[in-house]
This record gives structure tokens, C-alpha cells and sequence, in this order.
């Protein structure tokens, strides 16, 4: 008799699970890099360490996670239980790791950033290993499998999509109204008679990159007000010069600044302003205002310089928002999963011999179609994770502009677009005409074609953001069907190793999942970390007096970044995944061999073994 199939309710609170567990993933895997350097302070090769070191440990937690799944009995069943107490353990876990103390430094903040993810990671696995392990063991194999597991994937992209999306907005709208009533904040002022500032008027392009265009204005009458936390105006020590410095510019501060009757504001994008000062108190400062050729044509004629900027930090309003955010991540992703346990229910969970970790991993060498996924898993999402931590850099520094977030949001809301439809219309369509294992092919030649696309652009000197939507409509479009049927893949392998090992290791096989792509964005977080440091990517940030007055002095490029660095950021980012998806596709082709005839073949064996065993 056929098992009865599932309903609209159990598939819609499965996929609203997915929903919420690549939220909180996304969440983490975008922003902790950029929360712990960024806002908080902490060296990028130290994290890029951290975050590998994570995953490795990983290696031996999620077996051992696999194993306590498949010894777990209760009324509830093996899988919910897990799924339950993981996901709140790891909400809260969430909100720890983006709730870091400010007044930790140095050492205190690497232990703290090391320990909460660390932490983090074991409370995610204890989560997402029974979510997937349960594909199998309430499903039939084939159509309704893949079926369940297309939509667990597609609303896995929503969820991914929504973080990319909301999450720079969010955090700035939360942070700015709980740091408007922080009793921390204070004001400082700087004014002509007490600070010795060098003052430079640059025009900047249509593009908003600077020109050679620029007017070192002398003498004039200048008072700067800035407000914000105390630890804005705490000086910052550049790692490898022992130079303390304190920086005030877009990436950091709101500011309106008029220069004699012409007013400027940051949020309409008038200008952009940037001011470098050794320290608070050392009497001296290099200021830079970038201006439209309009403004400044108006600025220069009227021969008045007298300058009012007033200036508010926006260090605090990051740090607030992301910990406020984390929390309503937090809240809904155990509301979804409460959803999900609620509604699941295991159908036709098999009983599971319990075994050690040695016996499991010889279990797993012996499924060779279960590694050869594994192995392609970690390849494609490696490539996918290197290209999106470096993304952000692409767009600052490379394509600049005073519009580059608003180009970099537009950009990824397009892409994230193009994956969600990829995996909920263009998987369903195609198919119907193709076989799993041709989409496979097709999309990951498509990843490719994108990458060669996004590379020759670059070099080509491409700055029109739109240009830009076709290389990552092949990308996303390409690894967000690629999720799909790599989950297909690997839940068809569970059946292959009941066969061939007279077992079924769903837990087993499914904690790898979980694994490899936590392993993949380790690797990807220390390749963009290191690339970063090794291609002085990051150049504004140690911007001191000295190194601003520098800047400015030697404008004419368009680009911030040196032609090396430049060239470093490209390769490392198109060239480096395009060789990881060549080797996962070359393998593929090489070692998987579970066609649809010979799934059927597998699923008619298994059949006749239940059967067999029946009549005895």
C-alpha cells in the first residue's frame, strides 16, 4: 500500500521552517565577519581564523550530532526534539554573538567572537541536522522527495533573500532609535582657533568618483560639531604602523555640511565628507568635502569658504541594530520551527542501528555516491560564499561611487530575485524537460558562463550597475537551482547506502550537509580575509591625517584602490570559484552514477528486500 502522501499544511510549515533557519544563517555567515571587524574592532585574519577553526571543529561535531539524532526515541519521534531545543539554544546564541560587550577590546573581543560562534555553530548543526535528516524518513523516495526538497530549498532562498535585503536597512532604522536615547552620547567641537585642519574641496564625476578637480582651501573658517558614543572619539591604532587615528566619513557618520551659502546633506547624497584626526586632541585634522560639479562650480565662484559640518557617529547605531535585529531573527525563527514541529510529523522513519563515530564515518567512505555530493557541496558553495564575501568590497572600492550601497543593495536585491524564481519556476520547468542529473550540468556551466561575464566586465571597465544584473542571474539563478537538486542528490544517496550497506544512515548522511556547507563558508570567510589583508583592500580604514592629506593630494584616478589590489580583488573573486566549479563538475561527471533508472532500480531491491523479510 503506498504511504499517504503529504499535504499542503505539513509542505507550507516545512518550507516556513527553511524560511527561518537560512535567516538566522544568512544572518550569521553575511554579518559576523563584518560586525566583529567593522564595528567592533577585531583583526580580519583573526576572525578569518576563527571562522575556520569553527568549521573544523564542526568536523567532529556533526557526526556525533548524526549519532545522537539516530539513538534519540521518543513519543515525539528522533527528529523534532533536536529540532526544537536546537533552534532555541541557537536563537540565543544569536543574540549573544551580536550582543558583544563595547567595552571589550583586543583579546577579550577575539575570545568572545571565537566562543559565541563556536557555541553557535554546535546549536546549529543540533538544528539542522534532524531538519534535513527528516526528508527521508517522511517522504517517499523520488518525485515527492525531490518535490518536498525543491520547496525546503526555495524557501531556504527566501529566507537567505530577506536577510540580504532588509538587514543593512534594518539595522540602521533599529540602531538609530535606540541610540537616540543612549545616555553615552556626547559632543565634541572642533573650530578653526583650537584645530589646525588642511581643507580640500574636491568635484566629483556623474559616478561620484572624485576628479583631478580640487581646491586646497586656504585659511578658511571652519567649525565641526560631532556627537556619539565616547568610544567614537577613542583613537584607533593601525595594526601595522602602532599610528592612532580617528575617522569620520560615510561609512561611519551622518552628517549636513554648508559651505558659505550652499548646504549639503549625506541622506540626498550632495556630498560625501571625510575627515581624518590623529587624535582628539591633536590639534590638527585633514578634512575633504566631495562635492557635484554644480556645487562646486557655485562653491569656488562665490570665493566663500566659510564651512559649518556637524557630524553624528553612527558606531553605536550599527552596534545597537544588529543586536536588536538579531533578537526578532531570533523570535521568528523559533516561531517558524515551533510551526514545523507542530505540523511534521515521521511518517516512515526507519529504526536505526546505533553505532560509534568510527563505525558511521566507515559507513560514510563505504557511500561513495554520499562523499562524491559532499565533496560537490563543498566546492559550489565555497565558490558561491568566496564571490558574496567580496562583493561588498567590489562595489566600494572597485566600482566606487558616492551611490555604491545603494547599487550594492539594488544589486543583491536582484539577485537574490533571480534565486528565489530559479528555484520555485525555472527547477519545475526545466524539469520537465530534463533529467536531475542534465539541470546539474546545465546550471553549473551557466555559474560559470556568469563568472567569465562578471570577470570580463570588470576588466572592461564597467561601471553601470544594471550591466551587472546578467553575470549574477547566471551566478544566483545558476547555484540557487544547484541547491535544489544537490539536496536531491544527497537524500537519493541514503537510499543507495541502505542497499549497498544494508543500512540507513539519514542522520548520518544529512549531518554532512550540515557540515560541508559550514565548512565552505569557513574557507571562504579566511580566502576573502586574507585577500583582503594581502591586497590592502581595506585602505581607508588605517586613513590617519597624514594618509588622507596623501589621498587627496594624488587624485586623478577614479579608483581608490591600486591597479595591483584592484587585480587581486578580481581574480581572487571570479577566477578563484570559477576553478572550484570546474573541479566540483569534473568530479561529478567522474564519480555519480545514480540516474533515475537506476533509482528505481535501488528503490524496486529495497522493495523486495522489505518484502522478502516479510514472508520469513
Amino acid at each position: 500500500m503506498n504511504e499517504k502522501r503529504l499535504g499542503v499544511k505539513e509542505k507550507a510549515a516545512y518550507g516556513l521552517g527553511a524560511v527561518g533557519k537560512d535567516m538566522v544563517y544568512m544572518l550569521s555567515a553575511s554579518y559576523v565577519l563584518y560586525y566583529f571587524q567593522d564595528i567592533m574592532g577585531v583583526n580580519t585574519i583573526a576572525m578569518g581564523v576563527i571562522l575556520l577553526v569553527a568549521r573544523v571543529f564542526d568536523a567532529f561535531n556533526d557526526p556525533i550530532m548524526g549519532v545522537v539524532v539516530a539513538k534519540t526515541r521518543t513519543r515525539w519521534g528522533k527528529f523534532r526534539p533536536w529540532l526544537l531545543i536546537g533552534t532555541i539554544t541557537n536563537a540565543i546564541l544569536l543574540v549573544l554573538m551580536f550582543s558583544a560587550p563595547p567595552s571589550f577590546d583586543g583579546g577579550g573581543l577575539v575570545a568572545y567572537a571565537a566562543v559565541t560562534y563556536i557555541v553557535w555553530g554546535i546549536t546549529y548543526t543540533m538544528m539542522d541536522i534532524p531538519y534535513w535528516s527528516m526528508v527521508p524518513a517522511f517522504t517517499n523516495s523520488g518525485r515527492e522527495r525531490e518535490g518536498l526538497s525543491a520547496l525546503a530549498r526555495s524557501c531556504a532562498g527566501v529566507g537567505s533573500a530577506l536577510i540580504t535585503v532588509v538587514t543593512v536597512m534594518a539595522v540602521s532604522a533599529l540602531g538609530g532609535r535606540v541610540d537616540a536615547k543612549n545616555s553615552d552620547n556626547v559632543e565634541k567641537a572642533f573650530n578653526s582657533n583650537d584645530t589646525a585642519y588642511v581643507y580640500y574641496l574636491v568635484m566629483r564625476d556623474a559616478d561620484g568618483n572624485p576628479t583631478s578637480m580640487n581646491t586646497e582651501v586656504p585659511n578658511a573658517v571652519i567649525n565641526t560639531t560631532i556627537s556619539g558614543v565616547a568610544r567614537a572619539f577613542e583613537s584607533n591604532t593601525d595594526s601595522e604602523t602602532d599610528e592612532s587615528y580617528l575617522v569620520f566619513s560615510d561609512s561611519n557618520t551622518d552628517y549636513t555640511i554648508k559651505i558659505g551659502n550652499v548646504e549639503l546633506k549625506k541622506e540626498t547624497g550632495d556630498c560625501s565628507v571625510e575627515l581624518a584626526m590623529d587624535s582628539a586632541d591633536d590639534g590638527k585634522a585633514a578634512l575633504a568635502v566631495y562635492v557635484s560639479p554644480e556645487a562646486y562650480e557655485k562653491i569656488t565662484s562665490s570665493g566663500d569658504y566659510t564651512t559649518t559640518l556637524e557630524m553624528h557617529s553612527t558606531i553605536e547605531v550599527e552596534r545597537l541594530g544588529f543586536k536588536w535585529f538579531s533578537v526578532i531573527v531570533g523570535v521568528l525563527f523559533i516561531l517558524f520551527i515551533l510551526v514545523t514541529c507542530l505540523c511534521i510529523k515521521e511518517k516512515s522513519t526507519v529504526d536505526m542501528e546505533t553505532v560509534g563515530v568510527g563505525q558511521m564515518f566507515k559507513a560514510l567512505i563505504k557511500n561513495d555516491q554520499a562523499m562524491t555530493i559532499v565533496v560537490t557541496i563543498v566546492l559550489i558553495n565555497t565558490a558561491l560564499y568566496i564571490t558574496s564575501n567580496l562583493l561588498i568590497y567590489f562595489f566600494k572600492y572597485d566600482l566606487g561611487g558616492s551611490n555604491w550601497q545603494g547599487n550594492y543593495t539594488l544589486f543583491n536585491t536582484f539577485s537574490g530575485t533571480a534565486q528565489i524564481l530559479a528555484m520555485m519556476l525555472m527547477f519545475p520547468l526545466l524539469r520537465k524537460a530534463f533529467t536531475s542529473l542534465k539541470i546539474f550540468y546545465i546550471c553549473a556551466v551557466g555559474e560559470i558562463i556568469g563568472y567569465v561575464i562578471l570577470l570580463t566586465m570588470a576588466l572592461s571597465g564597467v561601471t553601470n550597475v544594471f550591466m551587472f544584473f546578467v553575470p549574477g542571474f547566471f551566478v544566483m539563478a545558476g547555484v540557487g537551482i544547484l541547491n535544489v537538486v544537490v539536496t536531491v542528490f544527497l537524500a537519493n544517496t541514503v537510499d543507495y547506502g541502505e542497499l549497498k550497506n544494508n543500512r540507513r544512515d539519514e542522520s548520518v548522511i544529512f549531518s554532512m550537509q550540515t557540515f560541508v556547507v559550514k565548512l565552505a563558508s569557513g574557507l571562504a570567510a579566511l580566502v576573502a580575509s586574507v585577500c583582503l589583508t594581502v591586497f590592502n583592500i581595506q585602505n581607508d580604514g588605517a586613513m590617519n591625517y597624514q594618509a588622507l592629506v596623501n589621498k587627496v593630494s594624488n587624485i586623478g584616478n577614479t579608483q581608490s584602490l591600486g591597479d595591483g589590489s584592484l587585480i587581486g580583488l578580481r581574480i581572487v573573486m571570479t577566477i578563484g570559484p570559477t576553478i572550484l566549479l570546474i573541479v566540483a563538475l569534473l568530479l561529478f561527471r567522474a564519480k555519480y552514477i545514480l540516474t533515475d533508472e537506476k533509482l528505481n532500480e535501488i528503490s524496486d531491491e529495497l522493495k523486495s528486500r522489505k518484502g522478502g523479510s516479510k514472508n520469513v
